[in-house]
């Protein structure tokens, strides 16, 4: 299962703290079939087939192509100075 650093935890919370639904969550999908580009975007809710991962207060809902992706991997998350927001993904260490 996906994994979130402390800082991607805190940094998704934040950002759909800012959503009008309380069960809002960013949702993760693949953006091409070897699942190797994603696109990351505050929704509602889970699609029916998405996997739900929480951390920390932090939700994310995966659809079934990322899921796979991104099943042993790291979620990691940055604040640059004009206030983007950048995420990376990393290997288990």
């Amino acid at each position: 299962m996906l994994t979130l650093t402390e800082n991607a935890s805190t940094i998704v919370k934040t950002l759909t703290d800012q959503a009008p639904q309380d069960d809002a969550g960013l949702r993760i999908s693949s953006s091409n079939p070897q699942n190797t580009a994603f696109a990351a975007a505050v929704t509602p809710e889970p699609e029916p087939a998405d996997q739900v991962v929480e951390s920390d207060g932090a939700r994310l809902f995966l659809e079934p192509g990322a899921a796979v992706a991104l099943d042993d991997k790291v979620l990691d998350a940055q604040v640059d100075e004009q206030g983007a927001v950048s995420f990376a993904i990393g290997a288990l260490a």
